[in-house]
């Protein structure tokens, strides 16, 4: 009895991110009903199949859709003019005390309305999909009052009714402290722990709570108060950590099971230990490092040795990353950090659902999981990590569907 199926692609080449590396099948298909993953297998025996409609890759190849698990998108304005001060030879406390810096990315978002918010968001929102990206990761942190970390959040969910993609949502009210804190962190991580993340959670806005753990950002004790409140409130946490220094935030998160540490170019060994043993994905964010001039490499050695997995982001975000490229990032975590484009790829995919705690619905190809998916005119996978500036993404599939 012929099997039934929704859509079938036939005469292509899947690369399925498995265990053991790219998981290639080539000249193979691949089935989906109800926007799942329902059969895998050689193109030859599709025949069993019976298909409301079939689709020819003619000779492309197929990947899951990739993930960009580590983004600022949402945000009102730019820095472009802080960018050419810089280059000019201004410092960063000069511009900052000219009113630069995060604090006039906060008061650009504070001031937007939602639907300028959505306008200037779905422009780069575009671009990412536009690489093959399903699934993309958004963080507040530029509102820093109760009213604005909830628009960011609520901008960002509806991003997901004006496009086909998964968006998932991170609160981030400890990224600065806010001009009217008047430098007080202790009583603003009061106000984010009390206020601001119940506000958000209750209305069903977040998905996952994110600290910068660093000397510009929020101390050791000030993250652990907030994974206390995000852990009372059930919900997973995730690091901004080590990205300028080590202040030990990577072993913190470990302790509550975190979902990721995100940067970590000053991680030492013992950081990379606690994140093996809670299981955490390193994400690593090598647009910033490009865009910051930073030397300071990421200890990769480190976690292949014990086994971290790694995923790649771009970190999208006005002041340090105006990135929105994930095929680019995957080349400058090659070139920059030496990365290997299946390390590369992997990042994309597989570890970038497991930073997100999504790694049993999306990330490979996989009877079961969502149908989220992208096919490229490529000879090879490597050369989604090859090009510069290029981009082979032939189409884009979401649930099956083409988007």
């Amino acid at each position: 009895m012929l099997q039934k199926v929704d859509r079938l692609w036939r005469n292509g080449h899947l690369v399925t991110v498995n265990d053991a590396g790219y998981g290639v099948l080539e000249n193979a298909a691949l089935a989906t009903t109800d926007g799942i993953i329902s059969w895998i297998g050689a193109d030859g025996d599709s025949a069993g199949l019976q298909a409301a409609e079939v689709v020819d890759m003619a000779g492309r190849w197929m990947t899951p859709g990739l993930v960009d698990c580590h983004t600022h998108l949402v945000y009102a304005g730019n820095r472009a003019q802080e960018f050419e001060q810089r280059l000019n030879g201004a410092t960063y406390e000069e511009i900052s005390k000219a009113g630069g810096g995060i604090v006039a990315t906060v008061n650009a978002t504070r001031a937007a309305t939602p639907e300028h918010l959505i306008s200037q968001s779905l422009r780069r929102l575009d671009h990412l999909l536009g690489d093959g990206v399903t699934t993309v990761e958004i963080k507040s942190g530029y509102g820093l009052d109760q009213a604005s970390e909830c628009k960011m959040l609520e901008v960002a969910r509806a991003l997901a009714g004006h496009r086909r993609v998964r968006v998932v949502t991170s609160f981030l009210g400890a990224h600065a402290l806010p001009a009217e804190a008047g430098g007080d962190k202790d009583a603003y991580i009061d106000l984010v722990c009390n206020e601001q993340l119940p506000a958000a959670a209750a209305a069903g806005l977040v998905d996952a709570v994110d600290v910068f753990c660093e000397g510009i950002g929020f101390s050791h004790e000030q993250t652990r108060r907030v994974f206390e409140a995000a852990k009372n409130l059930g919900l997973p946490v995730k690091i901004h950590a080590e990205q300028l220094s080590n202040l030990g935030g990577t072993a913190l998160a470990a302790e509550y099971k975190a979902l990721s540490a995100d940067h970590l170019e000053f991680v030492d060994e013992a950081g990379v230990r606690a994140m093996a043993k809670a299981g955490m994905v390193a994400v690593l964010l090598p647009g910033a490092f490009y865009f910051l001039r930073d030397t300071h490499l990421p200890p990769l050695d480190l976690m292949r040795k014990h086994r971290v997995p790694m995923a790649v982001a771009t970190d999208c975000n006005p002041g340090s990353s105006p990135l929105t490229s994930i095929l680019l990032a995957m080349n400058m975590a090659c070139t920059l950090f030496r990365m290997t484009p299946l390390e590369a790829l992997r990042g994309a995919t597989i570890n970038g659902a497991k930073a997100l705690g999504l790694a049993d619905k999306i990330g490979s190809l996989a009877i079961g999981k969502t149908a989220d998916l992208a096919l490229w005119d490529i000879n090879h996978p490597a050369e989604l990590s090859y090009a510069i500036g290029f981009n082979p993404l032939f189409q884009r599939i979401v649930g099956g569907r083409n988007a």
